[in-house]
């Protein structure tokens, strides 16, 4: 069985932490919760790289807005994929250190989980590479020409 992914999940409403964390742990995901942006950089710091596959922050917080904290996790741990949800529609512009932005409300669960699966996979770096004539058939290959 492959090991979990883990996800530091942050939101300073407990109830929306709590809904999220029961959504990732239902799907197989390993969930640190934090209630707040400190508290997730504490992790974040004491926490050896790559062993956080995802940051997923809120980003209205207090003290310390998710887009600040992705930032200063991202200086800690530059390879660490994160993923910003606001229930402010129009606020992705402030979401800019994030690498994906959600709406809450505007993007199902669905597409929540979708989003990090390709983020985590992301993470993980390129497959390697597989021998074409194993995967395709001769004439199903496409030649580039020069201009």
């Amino acid at each position: 069985m492959r090991p979990k992914k883990t996800i530091l999940c942050v939101d300073n409403n407990e109830q929306a932490l709590s809904v999220r964390t029961f959504l990732l742990e239902t799907r197989g995901y390993r969930v640190i919760p934090a209630l707040s942006s400190q508290h997730a950089l504490e992790v974040v710091e004491q926490s050896v790289p790559g062993s956080i596959d995802l940051l997923l922050s809120d980003l209205i917080m207090p003290q310390m807005d998710g887009n600040e904290l992705v930032r200063r996790a991202k200086q800690l741990h530059p390879g660490l994929p994160s993923m910003i949800v606001s229930g402010t529609v129009n606020a992705f512009d402030r979401a800019m250190h994030a690498d994906v932005f959600l709406p809450k409300g505007a993007s199902s669960a669905a597409e929540m989980i979708e989003r990090i699966r390709v983020l985590v996979a992301r993470k993980r770096g390129p497959k390697k590479a597989i021998h074409p004539t194993l995967t395709q058939k001769p004439e199903a290959h496409v030649y580039a020409t020069a201009s």
